[in-house]
């Protein structure tokens, strides 16, 4: 029944209904937005591993100064 799942026609098909669905002009729009929302995806899946790998000592990040305790005991 499904020997070939999507043959070149099938997706000619459902390419043209697409087109007539949203429109000649939302599509390169519709498809901008889609690609910078995959790019942000990637650099924060990206940082996430960067951190995870290394949490103190990434490369080309210098690590948050530690507070120092106040000199001369309580300060009153």
């Amino acid at each position: 029944m499904l020997r070939n799942g999507l043959e070149p026609w099938h997706l000619l098909i459902l390419g043209i209904v697409v087109i007539m669905l949203f429109g000649s002009k939302k599509l390169p729009e519709s498809a901008r937005a889609l690609g910078q929302s995959l790019r942000i995806l990637k650099s924060e899946t990206k940082a996430m591993r960067d951190d995870d790998a290394a949490p103190g000592a990434a490369p080309g990040r210098t690590a948050p100064a530690q507070p120092s305790a106040p000199e001369g005991g309580t300060g009153a």
